[in-house]
Order: C-alpha cells, then sequence, then structure tokens
C-alpha cells in the first residue's frame, strides 16, 4: 500500500496528457500487481471461495484441511464437510491474522491439545455439530484471547477441570444438546478462572441435580445468561425459589424459557413444569417471597446494586426520603461505594424503607427495588435478655429445689427418743410435754413431742398459765386424753399415748 502510495503521483504525471482508458488501465495494473502475497484469485485454495481476507471451503466434502492458506486470512470458513480429525499440523503455516474459524457440521472425533499452536489471535470458535465426547486437559488454553466457544450438538460427557484454563477473554460457552450430567460449578463459581464469562448455555443436557445455594450467590448479570431449561431436573422446593426468584427479576434465561423448563416428581414419574411445585398437587411448597435486608440498630449496611446490566457506567440510589446519591454533600452518612453499591453508616430505624437503583449503560438501563428492615434494637440486644430472663429463671427454679430438700429431707433428730423412758417425776414428764413459746426450748423436742403437749392442752386441766393442775391424777388425765379428738401429725407418738401400757409416774 505504501509503495502504491510512492508510485501514483509519478504515474498520474505521466499518463495526464493520456485518455481515460490508459489511466483506468493503470489503476486495474497496481490493484493486481501490487496485492499482498496470496491476495490473488490465483492464491486461492482449490474449490474454494476467496472475498479479500474470507477464506469459505464449506460445502465441498472435504476429508482434509487445505494446506496452503493464505497468511492474510482472517475468517476461514470449513462448516459442513466430513473432517474427523484436527491435527496440530492442520496449518502448517501460522495463521496471526485469523479471528474467525468455522469447523462445525463435520465428524471431528479428536482435537490435538496443539490443534491451535498457530491461531493464538483466534477470537471465534465454532465446534457445534460434530462427535466430541470429551474436553481434555489444557485443550482451550492456547486460545487466550478467544471471546465466543460453540460446543453445542455434540456428544460431550466429560470435561476435564483445566480444559478452560487461562481463557480470561472468554465471554460466551455454549455446550447445550450434549450429555454433560454433572453442573460444571467451576465454571462460575471462580470468577478469578473465566471474570468475563457472561453466557453459560447448559440446557438440553442429562443435569439432574443443581448447586441452589452456590447458584444464588452469582451476581444478576451472569444468572441472566445462565440457561438451564431442557434438563430432566429432579423438582424439589429450593429448585422453584431459585427459578421463580430469577423469573420475578426478569432474567432472560428463565423469562424466555419459562416453558422449558420442568421437572420431573419423585414419585409420580412424571414432569411438570417448576413454577407449579407450590400447588398441592405437586409438593405443595411456600409461595415465594421476596426477602427483604434485615440490619440491626448503629450497624453498617451495604445495599448491592445487583442490576442484569454488566459494566453499567452510571449508577444512582434513591432513597424512601427521596434522597439522592451519590448528589448528597460528603458529611452523609450514606455512600455510594466504587462497585455501585450504597453503603449506610450508623442506620437508624428512620433510614427503613425501599431503596431504587438506576443503573445505566449504553446497551441497556435497569431500575432495581431494595427493601430495607432495621431492628430498633441492636444485634446483641435480644439475646442478652433472653440471658438474663434465663439465668433467672435457673435460679428461680434452683431456689425452689433448694427449699423444697430442707423441708423434706432434712432427717429428724430425735425420732429415736420415742421409747425412751420418761422421767419418774409426773411433773417434769407432763411440764416437758407442753406447748411453750420460751426460746429455752429446742424446736427438734418441740416437734417429737408434740403429742402429749396436745393432750395437755386440750382439757380443762390446765390452768392460765398452760400448766397442769397439782390436783388432777394421772388416771384423770388419761380419761380426759380418751375423749380428745385425735389430730395428731406423728402415728407413733398417739400409739404410745392412747395404748394400753399404763404411764410410768
Amino acid at each position: 500500500r505504501s509503495l502504491r502510495h510512492r508510485l501514483l503521483p509519478p504515474l498520474r504525471g505521466a499518463v495526464r496528457g493520456a485518455g481515460r482508458e490508459v489511466w483506468l488501465l493503470v489503476l486495474l495494473l497496481l490493484g493486481c500487481g501490487l496485492a499482498p502475497e496470496g491476495g490473488s484469485v490465483l492464491n486461492c485454495p482449490p474449490k474454494c471461495v476467496c472475498a479479500s481476507n474470507i477464506i469459505s471451503c464449506s460445502k465441498l466434502d472435504l476429508g482434509i484441511i487445505p494446506t496452503k492458506l493464505p497468511r492474510f486470512t482472517a475468517i476461514l470458513d470449513l462448516s459442513h464437510n466430513n473432517l474427523t480429525r484436527l491435527r496440530a499440523d492442520w496449518t502448517p503455516a501460522r495463521l496471526p491474522h485469523l479471528h474467525s474459524l468455522l469447523l462445525n457440521h463435520n465428524a471431528l472425533g479428536f482435537i490435538s491439545t496443539e490443534a491451535f499452536c498457530h491461531v493464538p489471535h483466534l477470537r471465534y470458535l465454532d465446534l457445534s455439530s460434530n462427535s466430541i465426547k470429551a474436553l481434555e486437559e489444557f485443550l482451550f488454553s492456547q486460545l487466550q484471547e478467544l471471546e465466543v466457544l460453540l460446543l453445542y450438538n455434540n456428544q460431550i460427557a466429560q470435561m476435564d477441570r483445566s480444559a478452560f484454563d487461562d481463557m480470561a477473554r472468554l465471554q460466551k460457552l455454549y455446550l447445550s444438546q450434549n450429555q454433560i450430567s454433572r453442573f460444571p460449578m467451576e465454571l462460575v463459581k471462580d470468577r478469578a478462572k473465566l471474570p468475563d464469562l457472561a453466557l453459560l448455555d447448559l440446557s438440553a443436557n442429562k443435569i439432574k441435580g443443581l448447586p441452589v445455594a452456590a447458584l444464588k450467590g452469582l451476581p444478576a448479570w451472569m444468572k441472566n445468561g445462565l440457561y438451564l431449561h431442557s434438563n430432566p431436573l429432579s423438582c424439589d422446593c429450593g429448585l422453584y425459589e431459585l427459578f421463580t426468584h430469577w423469573h420475578a427479576r426478569q432474567l432472560s434465561s428463565v423469562v424466555d424459557f419459562r416453558e422449558e423448563l420442568v421437572c420431573s416428581l419423585p414419585l409420580a414419574k412424571r414432569s411438570v413444569s417448576v413454577f407449579t411445585l407450590n400447588s398441592h398437587d405437586s409438593l405443595n411448597c411456600s409461595e415465594f417471597k421476596e426477602h427483604m435486608l434485615e440490619a440491626y440498630l448503629g450497624d453498617t449496611v451495604t445495599i448491592d446494586c445487583d442490576t442484569k446490566v454488566r459494566g453499567a457506567t452510571t449508577r444512582e440510589w434513591v432513597t424512601p426520603n427521596n434522597r439522592r446519591f451519590p448528589e448528597e454533600t460528603a458529611n452523609s452518612t450514606m455512600t455510594v461505594l466504587g462497585n455501585g453499591s450504597l453503603q449506610i453508616r450508623l442506620i437508624r430505624v428512620e433510614d427503613m424503607g425501599t431503596y431504587t437503583c438506576y443503573a445505566v449503560s449504553q446497551a441497556f438501563n435497569e431500575t432495581l427495588y431494595v427493601d430495607v428492615m432495621v431492628h430498633n434494637f441492636t444485634q446483641h440486644g435480644p439475646h442478652d435478655t433472653l440471658n438474663t430472663a434465663y439465668t433467672t429463671l435457673v435460679g428461680c427454679i434452683l431456689s425452689v429445689i433448694l427449699v423444697l430438700i430442707y423441708l423434706y429431707l432434712t432427717p429428724c433428730r430425735c425420732c429415736c427418743r420415742g421409747n425412751e423412758k420418761l422421767s419418774a417425776q409426773p411433773e417434769d414428764s407432763i411440764n416437758s410435754s407442753m406447748l411453750s413459746t420460751t426460746p429455752n426450748h429446742k424446736p427438734e423436742v418441740a416437734v417429737c413431742k408434740g403429742s402429749l403437749s396436745h393432750l395437755a392442752a386440750s382439757g380443762p386441766m390446765q390452768g392460765q398459765n398452760g400448766k397442769v393442775k397439782p390436783n388432777s391424777t394421772p388416771e384423770q388425765a388419761a380419761r380426759r386424753a380418751q375423749k380428745a379428738p385425735r389430730k395428731m401429725s406423728d402415728p407413733d407418738s398417739v400409739s404410745s399415748v392412747f395404748s394400753d401400757t399404763p404411764i410410768v409416774v
């Protein structure tokens, strides 16, 4: 091209006086003779169609790839042929400008791990509709600039964890219509491995179970491009909650394929829609409700603007009090972070309500609502109250138990005295059984001898001071005791008083 610019001025001056036909002939010769090597029709592979840097060898029933490909090739179409193997030497010369390679609708069953050594700048690779059964380790690791990889409609049943290593620029991965039975969580869990992956199509495979808890933690823009329809999923309430939440967020992966999101009931052996699992004739799952963000008084809360718009350049928040951020003053307790999240320091009950996030990008705008509930106590407040009440209750129970033990289990040290002989003096014997309030009597003696004191206090033989009259004989006292009511608590004491054995005086 630079040579052409150097030759055109003198040639233009030389043919200035010539006619129009001569000028057109010169331009034609320059266009053909100064073209890059291999750019002419003569250097195009046999039976292929070449248009500038596009080489199309489609539908030629080729069994091998043409070896003499122009070095400037940018797009190479080898689709709809009979290619069975992609070896390391399928192109002996390096193709530094090749960015799109189409190998779909062939019979490829083998791909060498070194097959992409000579095409390091490939950005689009179509291997769909072939006979690939496994993805070996480090198979695509040399395609560090690849953005789109199509592997759908193959027979892939096994994938090595390292097959997609070093593919930091991969954005779209199509694996639908294969024999995959395990969800490749490593493709979406480790964001450092495939940080730009925004579309993962796993539809129409053999996947029965999903890691529901892990999928809930994915950002909305990733879930928006995760296609899982037309798989033999097993029905459970976690699956219902997962896809119902995605549908409420209007994610394309669910909204666009709602009718194809089905699952198999464990006992009925029939397939039903995932969105009908809350009905009584299926699993009777609880009705889905959006969870609000809960916070405690004085906490620092971060509200994420989990939008399905990836790479939104502008994120604006509106609080329940119609305050806009980040336009507010710098001394406010609310701050918009670098990733678009809204941070609230020392949250108050007045901060409770619905927060609105406006995400703006070049291709799409989205409005997101987040409900925040603030408890009117600190995070440890209810626990402290509960611990205090529990401690008080335990203390009361222990006190009651100790009192009962003291009342009913304390041994009586005077029970053995029932068989002792009474004193020989009648006055002393009677006086020892009388009820008295003087502190000189011991409690245990009063308890054990309560029967006799009752007899002494019940008859008319008492005086004003409670003592027995001296003119009363023991026989009279015994006769009065027989007439008195039996209200004694100690059976042994009663039997000892009313027995036939006379009282020894």
